[in-house]
């Protein structure tokens, strides 16, 4: 059993934009899409790599995450957050885990739609 403190973790919001790929669940024609995720670690490069780890296995092709930081971070930088939102981070501290909070889905042309 190991003394060290835990490290307090933190939510942070994530973009990451996935390709397709066999049985990945997004619709037909799209190209891939975009994910809201709010995922909790100690820090951002924590919460990145959990929450790519969990769309491969979840059978999403990861293929780019935009990190735009902690609640603190966003806070400070005057982003509008609504309830809804603050109840996903929460969740997703509470859970110690990555919550989907939006899916968009991309088509490279309007005729797929």
């Amino acid at each position: 059993m190991s003394d060290k403190p835990k490290r307090p973790h933190h939510v942070y919001t994530l973009l990451v934009e996935v390709g397709r790929k066999d049985g990945d669940g997004l619709p037909e024609h799209a190209s891939g899409a975009a994910l809201m995720c709010y995922a909790s670690g100690v820090d951002e490069a924590e919460a990145v790599r959990e929450t790519v780890a969990l769309m491969k296995q979840a059978g999403l092709a990861p293929l780019d995450v935009t990190g735009y930081g902690s609640l603190k971070d966003r806070e400070a930088e005057g982003h509008d957050i609504s309830d809804e939102e603050r109840a996903l981070m929460q969740r997703a501290r509470d859970e110690n885990s990555v919550v989907v909070a939006q899916t968009t889905a991309f088509y490279e042309d309007s005729k797929a739609q």
